[in-house]
């Protein structure tokens, strides 16, 4: 049994637009703590071939299509993607289980259980676990696959704008791309923006040290804003150095909505409707109602001081 919308006394129904249910311990308890918490919708991402095949089956139980779904749950839907950390494994399995599993229904939207992304993808040069020049081909490959699919792009990236927006540039940016977990500050969001992506942020967004991701949210429209919790990763305060879960997304939510002075459930609305566009889901669990298309890049690049 899934959720459809928000219990009694919650500011809205949340989108979790990018966890990792695959890592989370007892994730049927987790589930449940989401659904008691106001989250309506999950993406399960995947960084490897292993992990993609799992976001897919996990989203498929979730949304009770597969067999022993759980009592309690979010709807989930799955990317399929490689990680810029494993980009030397090369990204031919990843393609072609996307290939497989990535057929548009009659409808347009994709359903419950779908597949409805390509990533997390992209270029860390923090760490650098894999070549640099690897971590460029292999995020080529999969904005290329993004666009041939015409799946949302999910995009991470760390210590590497200027080549990110490079490979962007070069392979042409998909319709519906998202720069996930946004740890940039106003000139990087400006950057994104005017490329037509969305911005995603996590909890990130509630560390004291990250100033310049507050102002980053502050100049983001409400209309491209995405939120989510990277769990388990990167638990909001006051959770820090706890497991991150679903849960925590209105923690998230919250505090976007008090960077935007906003209620909390405009933000929740908007970026549940956000979702729904970038990725393509539907119905609405309210309405019946398939996801418009989104909009062209020219078309978003809305003012980047308007809320």
């Amino acid at each position: 049994m899934s959720v459809v919308d928000a219990p009694a006394g919650h500011e809205g129904a949340w989108t979790d637009s990018h966890c990792h249910l695959q890592d989370l311990d007892d994730l049927d308890a987790a589930l449940a703590r989401a659904v008691e918490a106001g989250v309506a919708r999950v993406v399960c991402i995947g960084t490897g071939l292993e992990t993609s095949r799992r976001a897919v089956e996990i989203a498929r139980r979730a949304s009770g299509i597969a067999a022993s779904a759980p009592s309690a749950s979010p709807l989930a839907w799955a990317t399929v993607g490689l990680h810029p950390h494993d980009a030397r494994d090369g990204v031919e399995s990843v393609a072609g289980l996307a290939r497989q599993l990535a057929a548009v229904p009659p409808a347009g939207w994709r359903p419950p259980g779908a597949v409805v992304g390509i990533g997390e993808c992209g270029l860390d040069y923090h760490y650098d676990h894999s070549p640099r020049e690897r971590q460029r081909e292999a995020f080529a490959a999969q904005v290329a696959l993004a666009r041939e699919l015409d799946l949302a792009l999910v995009v991470h990236t760390r210590d590497a704008w200027d080549d990110t927006f490079a490979v962007l540039a070069g392979e042409g940016v998909p319709e519906r791309t998202i720069v996930h977990c946004f740890t940039g500050g106003p000139d990087e969001a400006r950057r994104c923006l005017d490329a037509g992506a969305y911005l995603s942020f996590s909890g990130i967004v509630t560390f004291k040290s990250a100033g310049d991701v507050r102002e980053a949210a502050a100049i983001c429209p409400l209309d491209r804003m995405l939120v989510e919790t990277d769990a388990p990763y990167l638990a909001p305060v006051p959770h820090r150095g706890e497991q991150n879960e679903p849960r925590r997304i209105p923690v998230v939510g919250q505090a976007l909505a008090a960077v935007k002075r906003l209620p909390a459930r405009e933000v929740a609305a908007a970026t549940r409707a956000n979702a729904q566009v970038v990725f393509a889901i539907g119905p609405d669990e309210t309405t019946g109602a398939a996801p418009p298309r989104a909009a062209s890049a020219g078309d978003r690049r809305a003012p980047t001081g308007s809320q």
